[in-house]
């Protein structure tokens, strides 16, 4: 038991935790039709991830996640500056900003002397999730023990509170993000602002996408913006419903996708274990392939037995 809580279960929480802050707010991007925001968003914040390690000297910093805050704002004001003075249509206004934040990163990077920090293609991509270890627990009880959980990852901290302002965000905000996710002309009507709101849910995907990309990469952060929402969309017309059903499938995809890395190989008699992000991110897009399948009303299988019985009607 010791075993599992010290290795195991720390990477299953930060996973867990990840896939939940990357899944709600997806969501709404799905819905605005942006789910690709996310991978976006990763490339636009790398200037202000390397001037936030700059200032703070520690990989995984709040002051990390400010400085991504702050480019992803810069990226959605310097976005609409070239749309509105070059008469540019939105989609080429959007390649010209991020490729250019994104080689303005690389090359802040490399001159800074800050790209062996923890910044290689291999954590880039698959996270560092295993190395998440709790040395401190050794029974059940250390999980109620606030000296024993104060001694948890700090990654793990910092993703619980990010969770909490994903929550608070969209439970503050809740009314106006499902108005002007649905019709921005009535939001605009009724005084929300639909650029503001839009520019508030890409600095909150951006904080979600730094705190998570250091810990699971960027194959689990982009997979888990898109598969539970979507998911989720298949199975129901209610946003709220919709959110609870894309939370749950973010949390059961983090924690069985470890899982599967971690002993499924073992199972089948191999002595390795594979990449836990991902694992998640394929638990995750199986969960996408049986809703788009076997879903009451849009799946695949339950239209062609409709489309059958109004035949044979």
């Amino acid at each position: 038991m010791d075993i599992f809580l010290q290795f195991d279960l720390p990477s299953i929480l930060l996973g867990s935790l990840a896939a939940l802050a990357c899944g709600l707010l997806g969501n709404f991007l799905v819905l605005r039709k942006q789910a690709l925001m996310g991978d976006a968003i990763s490339h636009v914040v790398l200037p202000g991830i390397v001037l936030g390690f700059l200032f703070s000297h520690e990989t995984g910093s709040w002051a990390m996640m400010i400085g991504a805050g702050v480019a992803a704002i810069f990226a959605v004001l310097l976005i609409e500056l070239i749309r509105r003075i070059g008469n540019v249509e939105p989609g080429a206004a959007m390649g010209v900003v991020f490729t250019t934040m994104f080689a303005a990163g690389v090359v802040i990077l490399e001159q800074t002397g800050t790209a062996g920090v923890h910044l290689d293609v291999e954590h880039a991509l698959y996270g560092n999730l295993e190395s998440a270890i709790w040395l401190d627990a050794y029974t059940l009880s250390d999980l109620w023990n606030w000296q024993a959980l104060s001694t948890l990852p700090e990654s793990i901290k910092q993703l619980f509170i990010v969770n909490l302002l994903v929550i608070g965000f969209i439970v503050l905000f809740f009314k106006e993000l499902k108005i002007s996710s649905f019709d921005p002309l009535l939001s605009a009507s009724l005084g929300f602002s639909p650029k503001w709101l839009g520019l508030s849910l890409i600095v909150m995907v951006a904080i979600a996408a730094v705190a998570a990309f250091s810990a699971v990469g960027s194959i689990l952060v982009i997979a888990m913006f898109i598969c539970p929402a979507a998911t989720a969309r298949m199975l129901t017309d209610n946003l709220k419903t919709q959110l609870f059903i894309s939370g749950i499938a973010s949390l059961s995809a983090g924690l069985f996708g470890y899982l599967l890395a971690a002993f499924g190989p073992g199972l089948l008699g191999y002595e390795f274990s594979v990449s836990a992000a991902g694992m998640i991110a394929v638990v995750a897009g199986l969960q996408q392939v049986l809703a788009m399948l076997f879903a009451p009303h849009y799946g695949v299988v339950m239209r062609r037995r409709r489309q059958r019985e109004h035949v044979s009607a």
